[in-house]
């Protein structure tokens, strides 16, 4: 099923955006440049990341942290984990964070 949306950044006061659990590390580095990109118009955003595994959504979460903070241009970041959850009777796991400027 393909889903076609359009809006603009000043149409939502907090952008959300989402990780694939087959994404690659790329998808991270894409997400993360993404990311620094809009806190610079606005102050909080959530991400949801997800997986196949318990263990798949902090991994992704823990790398894209690292890469959002190693910019040459520091931003001032504040990370709020969300809680760990499974979605009933499948095999999907996913985690949402807070990124805020600081």
């Amino acid at each position: 099923m393909r889903l076609e949306y359009g809006f603009q950044l000043t149409d939502c006061d907090t952008p959300r955006f989402a990780v694939e659990a087959v994404e690659g590390i790329g998808k991270l580095f894409t997400l993360a440049t993404l990311v620094l990109n809009v806190v610079v118009t606005k102050p909080r955003l959530e991400i949801v990341f997800h997986g196949i595994n318990p263990e798949d959504p902090e991994r992704k979460i823990e790398a894209f942290k690292q890469i959002a903070t190693s910019a040459p241009t520091p931003m001032k970041l504040a990370f709020e984990m969300g809680e760990r959850r499974q979605v009933p009777g499948s095999s999907s796991y996913f985690r949402w964070l807070t990124v805020t400027t600081g």
